[in-house]
């Protein structure tokens, strides 16, 4: 029986579409219900919303969140609460889940890893060494109270300043290492020891501390998007956004990246750049919400698979914005949740691993039994 491709000749997968054994699953395109997906994901994420500015230790009645929505005064003291508390925190949880689901697909296409999030490269340790410089090595010298005192989670400039630059420092290293490097499976490996290694000085930093100091440490590796304030967020609000953006420039490259490097070469896409390009706006995406909220975790794994899942898609065109609208919805209804016990906040980083951990349980499970059954 003659092959549709013709005798001799064998057929070439689409750019977009993933071979069956890759990160990204079989090679399946944008289905007709893709449109009516993506509303459904824009409705939960104006329900979380609402629910994040309604809900906590003081409920809100919905009609004032709708009042402060629109820009409309609301009776006090709920203006405070509203305007000074939630929709700082609640901006802050929707740019932070839209940047780590982002961040993680382009991981996760880069490395052809279904397990690479943002934090693979080491972002997130060299963050906690930024910080555990200051709180634990600083605070030590009576410093803490002019630098990283009263340590806000966030909001703290000085603990903000200290986790960017700790990051930048240790995505410099692995971008100056890369150029060294041909293949991205070494570039990971190079990432996941220099993360080793930055460990390793946080561990010492924290066996020589005062408990009280490794209390304000363990506090900020929580996670939280309540400490940032209307300030933080003049700088947040254009760096987050300017690398959203910056991924509009990706599409395409990564749909190459997902049949392999040698692939994407044929194609006529610069593999050197284009993996620069990524790591680059993936550190500053990984990297800002890091040092305003704390390294928060498993959003950045657990993101690109659900979206995956619920899209039928690998296409990044479409991957990319659902995992901004699916990731900024998971953050808040973390941040939601974390919040219902009414006085007493869980810790986010806890909430964000019950939700996530499923999503990664599923993937491991699914992929095990494909490989069986292959």
């Amino acid at each position: 029986m003659r092959s549709p491709a013709g005798p001799g000749r064998t057929q070439q997968p689409a750019p977009g579409a993933a071979p069956s054994g890759t990160p990204e699953g079989p090679g399946r395109a944008a289905g007709p219900g893709t449109a009516p997906r993506f509303a459904l994901a824009l409705a939960a994420l104006g329900a979380v919303v609402v629910a994040g500015i309604a809900l906590g230790a003081v409920r809100i009645p919905l009609d004032v969140v709708w009042r402060a929505l629109v820009g409309q005064e609301v009776p006090p003291p709920y203006d405070v609460i509203v305007h000074d508390v939630r929709l700082p925190r609640t901006i802050t949880a929707t740019l932070v889940g839209a940047g780590l689901g982002i961040a993680g697909l382009q991981m996760q296409t880069l490395f052809r890893n279904p397990l690479a999030d943002p934090f693979v490269l080491g972002v997130s340790s060299g963050a906690s060494l930024g910080v555990a410089l200051v709180v634990l090595a600083v605070g030590t010298s009576g410093w803490t109270a002019s630098f990283g005192a009263g340590l806000g989670v966030g909001g703290d400039v000085g603990i903000a300043v200290a986790a960017a630059t700790g990051a930048g420092a240790v995505m410099g290293l692995v971008l100056l290492v890369g150029r060294f490097v041909t293949s991205s499976t070494t570039l990971l490996l190079l990432g996941v020891m220099f993360s080793y290694l930055v460990s390793a000085l946080v561990t010492v930093l924290l066996a020589g501390a005062t408990p009280e100091l490794v209390h304000q440490y363990v506090q900020w590796n929580f996670g939280s998007y309540r400490g940032v304030t209307w300030d933080d967020l003049q700088v947040l609000v254009p760096v987050l956004a300017c690398g959203l953006l910056a991924c509009l420039l990706l599409p395409k490259r990564l749909n190459a990246l997902l049949l392999g490097e040698r692939y994407a070469t044929t194609l006529g896409v610069d593999v050197p750049l284009t993996r620069i390009m990524i790591i680059t706006v993936t550190a500053v995406l990984a990297g800002t919400a890091t040092a305003f909220c704390g390294p928060v975790q498993f959003l950045g794994i657990a993101v690109p698979h659900l979206c995956r899942a619920l899209f039928s898609s690998s296409d990044h065109r479409i991957l990319l914005p659902a995992c901004a609208v699916v990731g900024a919805a998971l953050a808040l209804g973390a941040d939601v949740l974390a919040q219902l016990p009414g006085d007493e906040v869980l810790p986010l980083n806890a909430v964000n691993a019950a939700i996530g951990a499923p999503v990664v349980i599923w993937v491991l499970v699914r992929r095990s039994r494909s490989g069986a059954t292959a």
